[in-house]
C-alpha cells in the first residue's frame, strides 16, 4: 500500500533511501509528560535518535519537555497547532494553525524546523502545494498502529519488526491512546534491531 502512496504522492517523503542499514524512528503528538520523558528514556539506552513531530499546543503547555527532546539531539516537525484533519479543514484555516505551531516553537527556544507531518495523514493538494513552499512533507513506510485498541501489543510489534527495512520511517506516538502498546512494542524492537546492528536516526533532510 505504502508503495501505491509513493507513486500517488512522489513529492511527500515515504522512506529514506540509504545502503546502510539506518532506521528513521518517528513519534507523533506530544510533548506529554506521561508518555514523552519515557519514550526519551528508552531511546538514550540505545543512543538512538528520532524524530518527534509535535503538537504545537503540547509544545506550549509542556515546553519543558519539549526542551528535552530538542537538547538530547532529537529532530522535530511540524505537526500543527491543534492536530487538525486536512481534509476536514479549510484551506486558510489550516495554513494558519500549520504557521501557528512555527511561531509556537520559535516562542520556546528560537528555533524552526522544515518538516511537517500532517495529522492522521490528511492533506488536501492545495494545502500541501503551500506547504511544500518551505517544507518537506514526511509519510511513513511503516504503521506501528499504536494508537489501535483493537490492535494487541504482541501484533504491534510482529507489525512493526515484519515491515521495517533499511530506509524506513517507523509511525509511533508518544501519546496517551497509544502508551500500552508504545510501552510494550518500543523497547522490544529498539533491542531486535539494535541486535542486528541497526542505527536509529533523526530526520535530517
Amino acid at each position: 500500500m505504502t508503495r501505491l502512496f509513493e507513486i500517488l504522492f512522489p513529492k511527500y517523503i515515504w522512506r529514506i533511501k540509504t545502503a546502510e542499514k539506518k532506521i528513521y524512528l518517528t513519534f507523533d503528538d506530544g510533548p506529554i509528560p506521561e508518555v514523552t520523558e519515557w519514550v526519551l528514556e528508552q531511546l538514550k539506552i540505545f543512543n538512538a535518535k528520532a524524530t518527534f513531530f509535535c503538537v504545537g499546543e503540547n509544545v506550549l503547555k509542556h515546553h519543558e519537555i519539549y526542551e528535552k527532546v530538542v537538547a538530547a539531539g532529537h529532530a522535530v516537525g511540524n505537526h500543527t497547532q491543534n492536530h487538525l484533519k486536512g481534509w476536514k479543514t479549510e484551506n486558510d484555516a489550516y495554513l494558519k494553525n500549520f504557521t501557528e505551531f512555527q511561531n509556537s516553537i520559535e516562542i520556546i527556544n528560537k528555533a524552526q524546523t522544515q518538516l511537517f507531518r500532517p495529522p492522521y495523514g490528511q492533506l488536501k493538494p492545495t494545502q500541501a502545494k503551500e506547504i511544500l513552499k518551505t517544507h518537506k512533507i514526511l509519510m511513513w513506510s511503516v504503521l506501528t498502529r499504536d494508537y489501535d485498541k483493537s490492535f494487541n501489543a504482541e501484533k504491534c510489534l510482529e507489525n512493526a519488526i515484519r515491515k521495517t527495512k533499511s530506509g524506513s520511517i517507523v509511525l509511533f506516538h508518544d501519546s496517551l491512546k497509544a502508551q500500552k502498546n508504545l510501552y510494550y512494542v518500543l523497547p522490544k524492537y529498539l533491542v531486535y534491531f539494535s541486535k542486528k546492528g541497526y542505527a536509529f536516526c533523526a530526520i535530517d533532510l
